[in-house]
């Protein structure tokens, strides 16, 4: 267990699935997801050093990826890292949950 899905279980009483394969015949994972709500977290690494999220490939990767998790009906949120385990990440899932 890492320090986000702990922060997740202790906070906020729920189970979040690291690296999370959910699409049914691509290899796509969600850095992190909640199944039982059908939300995800991708956590966009690179914004400031051109990672790959921001390479051109990359970002269009993304797109397709994050466009077929809507479409199976998935909640997909993005964060870099230094925004993942801060509290305004946790309200936004509490929002979502609630929504």
């Amino acid at each position: 267990m890492d320090v986000f899905t702990a922060i997740c279980k202790s906070d906020l009483k729920i189970e979040v699935v690291k690296e999370y394969l959910f699409h049914p015949t691509r290899k796509w994972r969600f850095d992190y997801a909640i199944p039982d709500h059908k939300i995800a977290l991708e956590v966009e690494g690179g914004v400031w050093t051109g990672g790959r999220h921001t390479r051109p490939q990359g970002f269009l990767g993304d797109i397709e990826k994050y466009n077929a998790g809507t479409l199976l009906g998935w909640r997909i949120f993005r964060v870099t890292p230094d925004d993942l385990c801060r509290l305004k990440t946790l309200e936004l899932i509490k929002q979502a949950i609630s929504a």
